[in-house]
C-alpha cells in the first residue's frame, strides 16, 4: 500500500536511481578507463558462472523430476512423449508468457555483433535458460552450450549498457561473456579465449586478450566453486601417439569433414522445410512425432548425450542398448556398429527436428556426441578389418576435434578444447592433423559454417576484416536521400525547366503515376536546349530520359552497393523497392558514412 503512495513511491524512486547511477558511475570514478574495463570483466565472469551453475542445476532438476516413470519398466514408451511435452512447455512459455522468438544460441549472438550493435534485448536474460532447460531436462536432443552462450552474452550486453560502453567495448564484453561461458562449461579457460576469437570473431589484440583472460578465468573460478572440478566430459589420456597412426588420422579427418558436410546440410534443409509449416502448433505434432519415434527406436538420441559421451571415451557401449529394442544384441559387434553408425547419422536429424518443432538449445553438444561416436566406430572398424591396434578411446576423443572444427568451422577451438579435456598436451600432434584436415576438407564444399551461413548469405556477417565490417555495419535505409525532383514522362521540356529552377540537384526520378521508377533525366541532358523556348511545347520528358543500367535494391547489402557506386562510375544511384523508387544513394554520403563507421570499428 505504501508503495501506491505518490509521496513515498517518488522518493523511493529518487533513491533507487541515485542508487544505480552511483553503482553505474563510481567504479570510473575511481579506475581508469582500462581498469574499469578489466573490473567489467570479472564481473561479467562471475555472472556468467552463476548462469552456467544455475542453467546446469535447472535440467538435472527437471531430469530427476521426470527419472522415476524413466526407470520403470515400460521406460521405453516414455520416449515417445516426454521430449514432446518439454518442447510444448518451451513453445507455452515462448508464445503466451514471453511473447516473442527465443534466438538460438551462438547465432543470436553473432547477430548481435553484426547488425544491433551489439546489443541483445533483455528478456535473453532468462528466456534462453527456461526454454532450453524445458527442452533438454525432457529429452530434447540439443545441447546446453549455445543457450549458455547465448544467455551469458546477454548479460555482457546489459553490463555494456548499464556502464554506458561505447560500440568497441559493447563487443568485447559480449566476446568475455562468451568466453566465459565456454570456460564455465568445460573448465578449459584457455579454450574459451579461442573460441571467443575464432567463433565470435573477436579482434584478438592487446586491448581485447586481457579482458577475455579475466572473464574467462573469473568464469572458470566460478564454476569450480558451483560445480566442482569435474568437467563435462572428464577423461584422461593414456595412449601414446605413434607415427603408425598417421594414415589412418589423416583418414579420419576427411571423413570428419565430409561428416560436417553432412551435419550442415540436413541441418539447413531441415529448417528450411519446417519455415514452410507456418502454424506453431503443426510444426510441434509433426516435429514431436519423429523426434519421438527417433528416440524410441534410438534412446541414446535423449537429451544432450553428455553421459553416453563419457561412457564411449571410456570404451562403454551399453548406453547404445540400454532401454532399447536391440538389448539382447549388444554382445553382436556388427549390430553394434550399425547402431553407432546410426546414431551417428540421425543425432544431427533429431536435433534438427527439436529445433523446428519449436525447442531450443544449441548444436554444439550434438557435434561432440556425433564425433566421439564416430571416432569410435572409425577406430574399432579399422580394428576388426585391419587389425590396426588403434587406441579406441584416443580416436574417439579425436574425433570430437574434427566434428568441433568442421561444423564449427573453428579447428582451434576444437584442437585446444580437446587438449584441456584430456588434462594435457600428449594429443596435440594428431588433434591438430585432425582438426586441419576436417576444417580443410568441410571449407572445399562450404565457405560457412551453421552459425554463420545465414548471416553470411544476406551479408551480415562480420569478419577479422575491420573495413569488410565498417561497410557492413552500414545500413542503407540510413544513406537514402529523398529531396530529389521527380518528373514525369509526360511533362514537357518547359515544366521540366521550371523544376530544375526549383531544384538543388541535377539528377531527376522519371516516375510514372504510381511511383514506379522509368528512368532519369540529368541536367546535363537538357543544359543545350533549356534556354531554347521555342522547344518547351514541342519536347517531352520522355525522349530526354533514359534508362540506367545499374541501380540499388533496398535489399542490397552495404557491399553490393559499394560495388555498384564504384563499377557504374556515377555519383548518385536510385534506390528501388520492388521497382518503386524510393530515392538516392551518393557516393560522397557512403564514403562518409563508411570512414565515419571505421573509425567508430577501430577505436580501443
Amino acid at each position: 500500500m505504501w508503495i501506491k503512495n505518490s509521496t513515498f513511491a517518488g522518493i523511493f524512486n529518487q533513491s533507487f536511481m541515485k542508487w544505480l547511477d552511483k553503482l553505474r558511475y563510481s567504479p570510473k570514478k575511481i579506475l581508469s578507463e582500462q581498469g574499469f574495463i578489466y573490473f567489467a570483466s570479472i564481473l561479467i565472469g562471475v555472472t556468467v558462472g552463476l548462469v552456467a551453475f544455475v542453467l546446469k542445476t535447472s535440467v538435472h532438476s527437471i531430469r530427476m523430476l521426470v527419472s522415476y516413470l524413466v526407470e520403470s519398466d515400460i521406460a521405453n514408451w516414455v520416449y515417445l512423449i516426454y521430449p514432446v511435452i518439454g518442447i510444448a512447455l518451451a513453445v507455452l512459455f515462448t508464445k503466451y508468457v514471453l511473447r516473442r522468438p527465443v534466438s538460438h544460441g551462438i547465432p543470436a549472438v553473432l547477430h548481435a555483433i553484426s547488425k544491433n550493435q551489439g546489443f541483445i534485448k533483455s528478456h535473453n536474460l532468462f528466456s534462453s535458460i527456461v526454454t532450453s532447460s524445458l527442452t533438454v531436462g525432457f529429452g530434447g536432443s540439443v545441447g546446453l552450450e549455445g543457450p549458455t552462450v547465448a544467455t551469458s552474452a546477454a548479460y555482457g550486453s546489459f553490463f555494456g549498457r548499464f556502464f554506458k560502453m561505447r560500440y568497441k567495448q559493447r563487443i568485447l564484453f559480449l566476446g568475455a561473456a562468451s568466453a566465459g561461458a565456454m570456460a564455465a562449461i568445460f573448465k578449459a579457460p584457455i579454450a574459451a579465449i579461442v573460441f571467443a576469437v575464432e567463433v565470435i570473431m573477436l579482434d584478438l589484440t592487446m586491448a581485447s586478450i586481457v579482458p577475455l583472460l579475466f572473464a574467462s578465468f573469473s568464469a572458470y573460478i566460478t564454476s569450480y566453486f558451483l560445480m566442482g572440478k569435474d568437467v563435462l566430459y572428464p577423461f584422461t589420456n593414456t595412449a601414446q601417439f605413434e607415427a603408425s597412426y598417421i594414415p589412418w588420422i589423416i583418414l579420419l579427418g576427411v571423413l570428419s569433414g565430409l561428416l560436417s558436410v553432412y551435419f550442415a546440410k540436413v541441418y539447413l534443409r531441415i529448417h528450411v522445410l519446417f519455415d514452410r509449416i507456418k502454424n506453431i502448433w503443426s510444426k510441434l505434432l509433426v516435429g514431436g512425432f519423429f523426434l519421438g519415434v527417433l528416440i524410441f527406436l534410438f534412446p541414446s538420441l535423449y537429451g544432450e548425450g553428455y553421459e553416453s559421451v563419457n561412457m564411449a571415451l571410456n570404451e562403454d557401449y551399453s548406453y547404445l542398448f540400454e532401454k532399447s529394442l536391440f538389448f539382447d544384441f549388444q554382445n553382436n559387434f556388427w549390430i553394434t556398429m550399425l547402431l553407432i553408425f546410426a546414431i551417428v547419422m540421425l543425432k544431427i536429424v533429431a536435433t534438427s527436428v527439436t529445433f523446428g518443432s519449436g525447442g531450443v538449445g544449441g548444436i554444439f553438444a550434438p557435434s561432440l556426441f556425433m564425433g566421439v561416436n564416430f571416432g569410435l566406430f572409425f577406430a574399432l572398424i579399422v580394428n576388426h578389418l585391419f587389425d590396426a591396434q588403434l587406441p579406441v578411446s584416443t580416436f574417439a576423443l579425436i574425433g570430437m576435434g574434427g566434428l568441433i572444427a568442421g561444423v564449427l568451422h573453428a579447428p582451434l577451438t576444437a584442437m585446444f578444447l580437446i587438449a584441456d579435456l584430456t588434462s594435457g598436451y600428449q594429443m596435440l600432434v594428431p588433434l591438430m592433423i585432425v582438426v586441419t584436415v576436417s576444417y580443410t576438407t568441410v571449407r572445399y564444399f562450404m565457405q560457412n559454417s551453421v552459425y554463420t551461413f545465414q548471416l553470411a548469405e544476406r551479408g551480415e556477417l562480420l569478419t577479422h576484416h575491420a573495413d569488410k565490417n565498417a561497410l557492413k555495419l552500414l545500413e542503407i535505409g540510413k544513406l537514402i536521400e529523398t529531396n530529389f525532383a521527380p518528373v514525369y514522362p509526360y511533362q514537357t521540356l518547359g515544366e521540366l525547366v521550371r523544376i530544375i529552377k526549383e531544384s538543388t540537384r541535377n539528377v531527376f526520378p522519371v516516375l510514372d503515376n504510381d511511383n514506379n521508377f522509368l528512368g532519369l533525366v540529368t541536367l546535363d541532358d537538357v543544359r543545350q536546349i533549356m534556354f531554347d523556348v521555342e522547344m518547351y511545347h514541342s519536347i517531352t520528358v520522355q525522349e530526354l530520359m533514359f534508362t540506367p543500367v545499374t541501380y540499388v535494391n533496398i535489399s542490397d547489402t552495404m557491399e553490393t552497393v559499394a560495388h555498384k557506386i564504384q563499377s557504374s562510375g556515377r555519383f548518385n544511384l536510385a534506390v528501388l523497392d520492388n521497382g518503386k523508387y524510393v530515392g538516392f544513394v551518393s557516393r560522397a554520403n557512403v564514403f562518409s558514412a563508411y570512414r565515419s563507421m571505421l573509425q567508430k570499428f577501430s577505436e580501443d
